[in-house]
C-alpha cells in the first residue's frame, strides 16, 4: 500500500484555520482579549467592593490596554489574565483575613 503525500492535497481538503485572512485571526484575538480583559476586571471590582485593590493588578490592567491599543493582543491577553490573577488573590486576601483578627492571641 503507497501512502500518498499531502503536499498535493486539494485545496478543498484543506482546514479552513489555514485559509482564514488575517484580519479575521485578529478579530478572533480581539474578542479573547475583551473577554480576558471582562473577566479581569470584573474579579477587579470585586476586589473594590471587598476594599482591597492591589496596585499592580491596576498596572497590569494599564498594561493590558496599552497593549491591546498597540494590536499586540498576544500580549494584552497575557497582562489581563496576570491582572485578573492578582484581582483573586487580592480577593482570597481580604476575605481570609476578613475574621482572622479575631484568632488572635491577646496578651
Amino acid at each position: 500500500m503507497r501512502i500518498l503525500s499531502r503536499a498535493w492535497m486539494p485545496l478543498c481538503c484543506v482546514p479552513l484555520a489555514f485559509l482564514t485572512s488575517g484580519a479575521a485571526l485578529a478579530a478572533s484575538s480581539d474578542a479573547d482579549f475583551r473577554s480576558a480583559y471582562a473577566r479581569a476586571d470584573a474579579a477587579e471590582k470585586e476586589a473594590g467592593r471587598l476594599r482591597n485593590q492591589w496596585i499592580a493588578t491596576e498596572a497590569a490592567l494599564t498594561e493590558a490596554r496599552a497593549a491591546a491599543e498597540k494590536q499586540d493582543f498576544e500580549a494584552a491577553i497575557a497582562a489581563a489574565k496576570e491582572a485578573e490573577a492578582l484581582a483573586k488573590a487580592s480577593i482570597f486576601q481580604a476575605t481570609n483575613e476578613k475574621d482572622a483578627w479575631k484568632n488572635l492571641e491577646i496578651r
